[in-house]
């Protein structure tokens, strides 16, 4: 045989076998840019390396050696953005999303998924009105606004004996709704409301709404909004001398929020819930993939990378059980889906919300962040 006619041979098998090789497209959606940018690139990150785990698989759907590729796009933490970007996913025609990370963004995208008959999967998206909308393409694989606020009501009133709050929320989905539901579950447990005030999630000057709350001499002061505000809101309590305890969801709960406080940060003084979190027989996995992205990244996951991973990871796992990337094949099987994550058992209720979704509290020693207590 002639070099030729062997490179002749070479390139028609290769040719062949990229025949058979299908590529299936999976959107992740996260702002990359903006005040909140490191929460979104660190969701990126999770669905990276489940992409490149699936790959290492070797996975065949439908009869083909499959190739999954992750199509990144960036909402900037914006609705119009996302909802833009959501009829781009739709028509590159992507078999499934994973994101986005903000209330504000995934409730309006989520529409357009489902108008195109696409499933997704939010790895953060708390707001209880996101699954309360009857599409049966919305999932989320961590607990809702409902179950975080009023768990940081409850600790409030029956753990730190708090009389009473002043509230105050950034007027997004997710803050305007977590500061309602920590209100309600405050005030069921017998605490006093002594104030609430909003801001926006651009602010960065609370001096006014915290002298108003100095005179009101609060137990605690809550904030419904992102770490970018709780640093700063951090900072001009200690100036103004408020030594009321601090509270927060889940984007307060943040590597991130130390750096942003500076030393305006008391030992024990923030309390924040993260949505999400294992139990002591769920650790070593969840420690595995803490330790897999450090080794990857070069450093910590901020919160939540390996909900995105368990996201992506669930989806690729409905499509195997279904042999199909094909929407319509297996978006029934992620409706019936139970998949082992390093988060723990993933499985949805009817309205894609998560089943037993745990919730953590956290405190801050230092710059360290210290488990308080996992609940549902």
């Amino acid at each position: 045989m002639t070099p030729l006619a062997a490179a002749a041979i070479a390139l028609s098998l290769a040719a062949s076998a990229h025949a058979q090789e299908q590529v299936v497209k999976i959107a992740h959606v996260a702002p990359t840019t903006g005040p909140i940018a490191q929460i979104g690139k660190d969701n990126e990150n999770g669905a990276r390396m489940a992409i490149e785990e699936l790959n290492a698989q070797g996975i065949t759907l439908d009869g083909k050696k499959t190739r999954f590729v992750l199509v990144a796009e960036d909402d900037a933490s914006d609705p119009k953005q996302a909802t833009t970007v959501a009829q781009k996913l739709v028509d590159a025609k992507v078999a499934g999303v994973i994101g986005h990370v903000n209330s504000g963004t995934s409730i309006p995208a989520s529409k357009i998924y489902y108008d195109a008959g696409i499933p997704q999967i939010s790895p953060s998206t708390t707001s209880a009105k996101y699954t309360q909308q009857g599409f049966n393409t919305t999932f989320r694989v961590v607990a809702n606004d409902s179950q975080l606020g009023s768990a940081l009501g409850r600790y409030a009133a029956n753990t730190l004996h708090a009389k009473t709050a002043a509230v105050i929320d950034d007027r997004t989905a997710y803050g305007q709704g977590l500061a309602e539901e920590f209100s309600k579950a405050a005030k069921a447990a017998g605490m006093t409301i002594v104030a609430s005030q909003f801001t926006n999630d651009k602010a960065t000057d609370f001096n006014a709404i915290l002298t108003s709350f100095k005179a009101k001499q609060p137990d605690v002061v809550f904030f419904g909004g992102l770490d970018a505000g709780a640093g700063p809101m951090l900072r001009q309590m200690k100036q103004l001398g408020i030594k009321a305890k601090f509270m927060g969801g889940d984007a307060i709960c943040t590597s991130t929020l130390p750096k942003l406080a500076g030393d305006s940060i008391s030992n024990d003084q923030v309390i924040c819930a993260e949505a999400g979190g294992v139990e002591e027989s769920g650790k070593k996995a969840l420690d595995g993939f803490k330790t897999a992205y450090k080794i990857k990244y070069g450093k910590d996951v901020v919160i939540y990378a390996p909900y995105t991973y368990d996201a992506l990871m669930t989806m690729a796992d409905a499509m195997q059980k279904a042999k199909s990337a094909d929407p319509k094949k297996y978006l029934p099987e992620l409706a019936k889906i139970h998949h082992q994550g390093v988060t723990g058992m993933i499985a949805f209720d009817a309205k894609g919300d998560i089943k037993d979704g745990t919730i953590t509290l956290y405190t801050y020693r230092g710059a360290l962040r210290s488990q308080l207590a996992v609940t549902k």
